[in-house]
């Protein structure tokens, strides 16, 4: 008799659904087991997912071994790395969307009675927990795990690295040798971004959210600790399987505030803001912007990581990982312990055998010694942002910024000032139409911020835009003001010498104009064609939320 027998109320497989199901190999009695639907976004065009397809095969043969039918399916992925600094960058947050959408359709279709996503890069992770939230079905995320640190010259360096050289060859603070050495040595073999950049502060916040195995966002992608999870998974889906326990078990308002603890704590990358509003979105959990300055006040910021640290997620796995730091937090009543997790178990069940951090390991500051008291997300309002803009100040940039605007409506236009030496202490940059309906696709702005640190000029100018940034990205910097330009948003009608005050400690961003001239500039203000004329990008373009709202595509009356 199987473990589990497939509920046939859920899927009746009728005569031509058997037919095809025994062509690709399955047994009349493979008809009575549960199906579960692997997906992977394995492809070898990207360090992050090019070990995937490996994953999830073994995963199958765990899958396999629990008496359950495991059949793997793909989808897509979209390297940041690789498309930054390129229109191809237009691509990368609505590949979030997709994957999403492309997840939930085959499962849909195929009517799987589980689910497990295997990610690597930025927006595959919050792509797969928005389809299992929307399928509602026992299902869980596998994280492909953290690079390697590269080296050059005996110094670790890693993606970031290759981006800030840019701006130090132009510069000339480094030979031609060392921008093509960095380049070549930044990034070692397979794994998502070393940094507490995006992909592994999604993993890290989706481990906080219970819809991980504990210890998946800190095992590196090469390690036999990640090959060791992958034997594990099959007892895990089981389980969920026998207890009928669905995402949205999991996925509850306590659970994603233990995720924007997790963020904060760690120094994660802005786009937690847009990703985690889109998940909750699709949890129908309420999540805004506010949260994650309510949480900020109250969490401080303690991961010495990179990008305006001195680690890597390789070395947080070294001092105990993510578990030991919610270990810490929850220790200190920091954390929800009784929200439930894919384990089975409430997260303080999961924590309780959980070592400690490693005595004097540098990685993770105390409570008593924290980097900064507060966190490093800061939400700004004022007449440049009404509906709100998200800064990444970790005090190391100073809290307050004044300069002039220096405008740019495109992000090449920025480049070409900053590399050809034409950006000055004391300027503010502006790059706008770089939104999610503007750009279309809300475009990251690593390559200009990398050129700024690189050139020197971190702490003597400041950058903001309608855009995004990577998690990579550092400097006082201030992006997804809403609404943004395409729309009308006053981001549209900064001009030239206009002064703009960003000023982190009272959460305002602010241009220095008169309430009249800014109506002035507005009645001679018209809306720029999309730059997109068809396909993807254009579809976006007309269905995309601002990104306050996460820059999601679903956001329409259902009655």
């Amino acid at each position: 008799m199987n473990r589990y027998s497939k509920q046939v109320t859920q899927n009746p497989l009728q005569g031509g659904a058997r037919a095809m199901l025994h062509a690709v190999g399955l047994s009349v009695e493979d008809l009575t087991k549960a199906q579960v639907g692997i997906v992977s976004m394995g492809w070898e065009g990207n360090p992050c997912n090019m070990h995937l397809n490996d994953l999830a095969s073994n995963i199958k043969s765990s899958v396999l071994s629990q008496d359950l039918v495991g059949l793997i399916y793909h989808t897509i992925g979209v390297s940041d790395g690789i498309s930054m600094g390129s229109s191809g960058m237009r691509y990368s947050l609505p590949s979030r969307d997709l994957i999403a959408e492309s997840i939930e359709t085959v499962a849909s279709a195929q009517w799987y009675d589980a689910v497990i996503a295997v990610a690597g890069c930025d927006k595959n992770m919050p792509g797969s927990i928005m389809a299992l939230a929307r399928l509602n079905r026992p299902g869980f995320m596998v994280y492909g795990g953290t690079i390697k640190p590269g080296c050059w010259k005996d110094k670790p360096i890693d993606i970031v690295s290759a981006f800030e050289a840019a701006g130090q060859r132009a510069k000339g603070t480094i030979t031609d040798e060392d921008f093509l050495e960095i380049a070549r040595h930044a990034c070692p073999g397979a794994g998502a971004c070393g940094g507490m950049y995006t992909a592994n502060t999604m993993a890290s916040a989706i481990e906080a959210l219970g819809m991980s195995l504990p210890f998946d966002s800190s095992y590196p992608a090469v390690s036999q600790e990640k090959k060791l999870e992958m034997s594990q998974t099959g007892d895990v889906i089981y389980q969920l399987l026998e207890k009928d326990l669905k995402p949205l078990d999991i996925l509850t308002r306590e659970a994603f505030e233990n995720a924007l603890r997790i963020v904060i704590v760690l120094g994660g990358s802005t786009n937690a803001a847009l990703h985690l509003i889109a998940m909750a979105h699709a949890a129908d959990v309420p999540l805004t912007l506010n949260d994650f300055q309510l949480f900020s006040d109250q969490t401080p910021l303690l991961g010495d990581l990179k990008p305006s640290g001195q680690f890597v997620m390789e070395d947080l796995y070294h001092v105990g990982g993510v578990p030991a730091v919610m270990k810490m937090l929850l220790n200190n009543d920091l954390l929800h312990g009784d929200c439930m997790t894919i384990t089975g178990k409430s997260l303080k069940e999961n924590l309780a055998d959980v070592a400690d951090l490693k005595p004097g390991q540098e990685v993770i500051k105390s409570l008593n010694d924290p980097i900064k008291k507060s966190g490093h997300l800061q939400i700004l309002y004022g007449n440049l942002a009404p509906d709100g803009a998200v800064a990444k100040i970790t005090g190391k940039e100073g809290e307050r910024f004044d300069g002039m605007a220096r405008v740019f409506d495109s992000e090449e236009d920025a480049m070409d000032a900053i590399l050809n030496d034409q950006i000055t202490a004391g300027n503010v940059i502006v790059i706008r139409y770089c939104g999610p309906k503007g750009g279309p696709g809300m475009p990251e702005m690593l390559r200009p911020t990398g050129a700024i640190i690189g050139a020197g000029l971190g702490t003597e100018v400041a950058l903001i835009t309608d855009g995004r940034f990577s998690g990579g990205t550092h400097g006082f910097v201030v992006g997804h003001i809403t609404p943004e330009a395409q729309v009308g948003g006053p981001i549209a009608l900064i001009e030239d010498g206009d002064p703009i005050t960003i000023d982190a400690t009272n959460h305002v961003l602010t241009l220095g104009i008169s309430d009249t001239e800014l109506s002035i500039r507005m009645s001679k203000w018209k809306s720029p064609p999309l730059k997109a004329r068809s396909g993807v990008l254009l579809r976006y373009a007309h269905t995309v939320s601002s990104a306050s709202q996460g820059c999601v595509t679903d956001l329409f009356p259902t009655t």
